[in-house]
Parts: C-alpha cells; structure tokens; sequence
C-alpha cells in the first residue's frame, strides 16, 4: 500500500500541471463547474447488464468483516449559492453509512475530517470545497491523493469537475473513484473518461431521458414530440437520449433546437412546435430557464404537453412559485392538473419507493438534517453503502480490492429496496429503476417547494434504464 501511494505521489507531481492545460476544453471560459454542463439538479427532465437479464452478483454478507480504516477524499460543492447540491449529496452518503454503522446521528455538510463505523471499519472522509469550480475540484482531489493518501476519492456534482478529476487525477494516481452526483452520461460511457477505476453509483442524464422517452411511448397517447434543450452537454444529452427512445417507439420528432442558458423568448419557438404538429415537448434545461418556459407555456393556450424531469428542492420551488403567479395561489389539485405539466421522471424522491431501507433512510436523514431527501441523494446513499459492501465483500480497505468488488456487484442496501442498484460491468455505471410521477401540490412539510411529485404512476425498470452495452452511443467496453 505504502509503494502505491509513493509511485501515487511521484505521478501527480510530474504530469498534475500537464493535466490542468489539457483540460480547459471541459469547462466553460470561466473554468466554472456551473457553466460546464451536466445538469446537475436534474432540469424538469435537468442499459441493463450485458446479458440483459437484470441480473448481478451480490457480493458480501452481512456478517463479512472487515476492520481498519478507509480513507475516502470527498470533493464537492458546500459554498456559494448552489452549495444545497454538494450538501445533499453528502447528507445522502452520509445517510448511506450510518444505515450501514446503525449510526443514531449523522455529520454535518462541512469541510474537514469526519469519521464513521460500520462494525471495526472506520471510514474516515476527508471533505473538501470545490466552491463549484473545476480547477478547484482537480486541485483539492490532488491534494487528497498526494497529502492525505487517501484509498478512494467520491465526488464531482458537476461533469466539468468529474471530467478533470478523472482525467488528471484518477487515471494518473490509480485510485478508483465513485463519481457523483454529477449526471452527464459521457463520463460513464465515454472512451475518454471510461476507466476500470471509475464507478458511479448516482444516475444520470441517460437514464432520464430513456426512462421518460419510454413512457411518453409506452404510456401516451403523444405520438408526435418536439425536444428542445440547452445548449451544452446535458442539454444535448437529453434530446439525444429522448429521441433514440422516442423514434425506436415509433414516437415520430417533429423538430429539435437548442437554446442558450437563460433564454427567455419562448413564445415563436413554442408556435413552432405547434405549426410542427407537436402533442408533446420535452425541455432538458436546469433552474436558468425553466421559469421562463414554464411561464409561457402556462400563460399561452397550447394544448401540447410538456414532459421532462424532476429536479432538485431549488428548482422545484422555483417552478412552483411560477406555477403559482399564473394558477393562483393556493395551488389547487384541478389546477395543477389542468396545466399540462407532467408526468417527470425521477431520479429518487423520498416518496417514490415503499420499503424498509427507504422508511429508515427518510428518518435518519430527516431528523439530521431538518428535510427529506431529495434528487440525489439515493445516488451517493448507495455509493456510500456500495464501498462498504466491497471493502467488506473484500476484506481490505485497500481501494484496489475494493474496485475489484465493486465490478458486476449489485448493492445490497439502497432507497430503492434491497439490491436495486448493479455496476455494470461494461461500463462501471449502476443501473436502478427510475420512476414517473405527476406535478401535485406540495403536502410535506419538510419540502420547501409549492409541488411535489405524486406517487409513482409508473416503475421503469432497472434493465430498461440506461445505454446497453451495444448501444451505438455506448463507447465504453472495460
């Protein structure tokens, strides 16, 4: 372990700078995280195992043993005006260990060194602030690998920064990372960024669009659908996944266009899609755009649907304040319902799964931190239980026997139920169901938005929910 880490170190201090050049094209001119393109919180939109069976190994008992501690560098975002992204996605794995430790608290969102138990294994995570910003994120993960030697890295809320750490960090020090909650699907099924070393347990942009894409087919009477998106990577990234699902549907796309972030004139482009014939639309934009839409189309008379995603607290408390300037305030069923808004998709909301491990997951994580969970936090929840599972299936917390466990491995213990989540093995990414809800008026007090989604309407699952491994837009074979 000591001559890794040594060899570790001797890498990064001779090629880390080179990295930091090579990488400028991932980010936007700023080199800002926010500008990069994933879509982290989701937009209001913002495959299966090789054999397609659904099928994976669970590895690890319940009463495995594993003792000593592992070392985990954490980068995400907890300052600035997007820190709710970098805090929940560490509440949600902080969640993750203490169902695993049967932990009675859990740690707060800030920097520094926090440790937590499960049996004689002690995880100790040292935090980092990204600040949401790239460069930041591949500086804070080098000092990581190269000072505090850590075993693992987890994090990345944005594709800029998960890019950079992959590419100067990860593939040049050998320590595996569990990447999330950032969402674009490249990093998992790029030949650029796709490695043996890099896992993602969080869903993704991907997954979105195929498990909406399907149910707009499968579950609609829409046979026609206009895709608009924003004007980078997740954008682009939900109208190509909503059309390859679309059209293998017989679903027929009467036009495509993207956007700038923050656009606004929405009115000529929707009068397009209706002269194009459109019954439905589907938007990939994050909390820059979406009010503008949403303003628009609820003010104007269309009879089209607009179909995408949910997204996180922030952005669903600002769609719904919109909804509330045009439908009245209090927000009525009836109306809500009459506004032709929905279904979503949903990545993971606390009232989209009934089982145990999900009643106990809301409970600790909303008597810690004052709300239930939201968008990601189901993803870095099963990361956090998945490298105790492999550490244990193992018996070492040396991260590369726990990469060897986590490949193929389908997790025991997630919000999803019991073993919901499976690493495929082309491509590193765990596969989960993914549900649809409607827009209803908001009826939890621990959510601070005026909507919320519905009980699931529908369950699509796990082995129908990401890029199959012959997909033409699966460029990752390990």
């Amino acid at each position: 372990m000591d001559a890794n880490r040594q060899t570790r170190r001797r890498v990064l201090a001779t090629l880390g700078a080179t990295g930091v050049a090579a990488l400028a094209g991932c980010t936007d001119d700023s080199g800002s995280e926010n500008g990069s393109g994933d879509g982290t919180d989701g937009g209001m939109t913002d495959g299966g195992t090789t054999d397609g069976t659904g099928g994976g190994t669970t590895t690890g008992t319940a009463g495995a043993s594993v003792s000593g501690t592992l070392k985990v560098g954490v980068v995400q975002p907890v300052s600035g005006d997007l820190q709710y992204y970098g805090q929940q996605a560490l509440w949600g794995f902080y969640s993750g260990l203490g169902y695993k430790g049967e932990a009675s608290s859990l740690p707060d969102a800030s920097t520094g060194t926090k440790t937590m138990s499960v049996g004689d294994l002690d995880v100790e995570m040292h935090v980092r602030d990204t600040k949401l910003d790239s460069q930041t994120a591949q500086e804070v993960a080098t000092d990581l690998v190269t000072s505090e030697e850590v075993d693992l890295l987890f994090g990345g809320t944005s594709s800029a920064a998960a890019t950079r750490i992959v590419n100067s960090v990860t593939k040049q020090s050998g320590v595996p990372t569990m990447i999330g909650p950032a969402a674009s699907a490249d990093i998992t099924s790029s030949s650029e960024t796709c490695t043996d070393l890099v896992f993602r347990a969080s869903e993704n942009t991907a997954m979105d669009a195929r498990s909406g894409g399907r149910y707009v087919a499968e579950n609609s009477d829409v046979s026609s659908v206009y895709l608009f998106g924003a004007d980078y990577s997740f954008g682009r990234a939900v109208v190509n996944n909503y059309r390859t699902v679309l059209e293998a549907n017989g679903v027929e796309i009467v036009g495509e266009r993207f956007v700038p972030q923050g656009y606004s004139e929405w009115t000529p482009l929707l009068d397009q899609a209706v002269e194009a014939g459109a019954e439905g639309i589907v938007g990939g934009f994050t909390v820059s755009t979406l009010p503008a839409l949403f303003t628009t189309v609820l003010n104007g008379d269309y009879d089209f649907r607009v179909f995408g995603g949910f997204a996180t607290q922030i952005t669903t408390q600002i769609v719904g304040q919109t909804m509330q300037k045009v439908l009245g305030d209090p927000l009525t069923a009836d109306a809500v319902e009459n506004s032709n808004l929905g279904p979503f998709t949903t990545r993971y909301h606390w009232n989209q799964y009934d089982n145990p491990i999900n009643d106990r997951f809301v409970e600790l994580y909303s008597n810690a931190y004052g709300a239930v969970p939201d968008l990601f936090t189901s993803g870095t929840f099963t990361a956090a239980s998945a490298i105790v599972q492999a550490a244990q299936s193992a018996g070492s917390t040396d991260g590369s026997e726990i990469a060897d466990a986590l490949r193929g491995m389908t997790v025991r213990d997630t919000p999803k139920g019991e073993g919901a989540y499976t690493f495929q093995e082309y491509n590193n990414q765990a596969r989960s169901p993914m549900t649809v809800a409607n827009v209803v008026p908001n009826e939890e007090d621990r959510w601070n938005a005026p909507v919320m989604p519905s009980e699931p309407v529908a369950t699509i699952s796990k082995d129908r929910t990401t890029i199959p491994a012959d997909s033409s837009e699966m460029n990752c074979s390990l």
